[in-house]
C-alpha cells in the first residue's frame, strides 16, 4: 500500500504537534483518480473527520486513515520527505494515481476508468481530446465526459458509439450502456466542426 519514509514519518510527525489537537492524524485520498487529472492529498484528520471506511495505517506516534475508493490508486504510493537549501519539501509519488492497476477485484469503476486511460484516450490525445469516467449508475451505466478537442467535436457521436462504447461493451459485458454528459454546444476548441 502506501510507503512513508522514516524522513516522511519524521516530518509528518512534527507538523502534526504543531497542530495543539490531540490525536490528530493524516488522511491520505486521490482527488479525480484514474484520470489524467489525478491528484494525490495528505490532509490533516481532527478525531472523528475520518469516513467509516476509510482504513487505520498506524505509525509511530501518529495515525494516517486512507480513503477506501482512492486504495487503488495508491498502491505503491511512497511519501518522503527530503531536506534542501530552503528546508525540504514533502513529496508525494503514487505512480497508479491515473492508472490504476486493475485486477479480478478491481471495482468496474475502476475497470472502466483503466480502459478509458489506457486505451481511449490514447487515440483521443492525437485529435487533443479525452474522456473520463463521470459516474457509474446503479444498473451498470458508464456515464462519460469528453473534453479538449472531443467537447463540441462533429463527430462525437461516432467516436462514442463506434470506438469507446463499442470497446467498453465488449471488454466490460456487465455494462448495460454507455451515454455522453457533455455539453457539446461550445465548439471553440473542438477537432472537428460541423458546416
Amino acid at each position: 500500500m502506501i510507503e512513508i519514509t522514516q524522513s516522511g514519518q519524521t516530518y509528518l510527525r512534527d507538523l502534526l504537534t504543531k497542530q495543539n489537537c490531540e490525536n490528530i492524524a493524516i488522511r491520505v485520498f486521490v482527488l479525480d483518480g484514474g484520470t489524467p487529472k489525478a491528484e494525490t492529498c495528505i490532509a490533516f484528520c481532527r478525531p472523528g473527520e475520518q469516513e467509516a471506511d476509510d482504513e487505520l495505517f498506524p505509525y509511530e506516534n501518529f495515525n494516517a486513515y486512507v480513503e477506501r475508493k482512492s486504495k487503488a490508486y495508491l498502491n505503491e504510493a511512497v511519501v518522503d520527505f527530503a531536506k534542501d537549501s530552503m528546508g525540504g519539501q514533502l513529496t508525494i509519488r503514487a505512480p497508479n494515481s491515473r492508472m490504476p492497476k486493475i485486477g479480478p477485484d478491481s471495482s468496474l469503476a475502476e475497470r472502466v476508468s483503466y480502459i478509458l486511460y489506457s486505451e481511449i484516450n490514447p487515440g483521443l490525445a492525437s485529435h487533443g481530446g479525452n474522456v473520463t469516467l463521470e459516474e457509474l449508475t446503479e444498473d451498470k451505466v458508464a456515464v462519460l465526459k469528453f473534453g479538449g478537442g472531443c467537447q463540441g467535436c462533429g463527430q462525437v457521436d461516432l467516436t462514442l458509439k463506434e470506438g469507446v462504447e463499442k470497446t467498453l461493451l465488449q471488454q466490460i459485458p456487465e455494462l448495460t450502456a454507455v451515454r455522453d454528459v457533455t455539453d457539446h454546444s461550445n465548439q471553440e476548441n473542438a477537432y472537428y466542426k460541423k458546416a
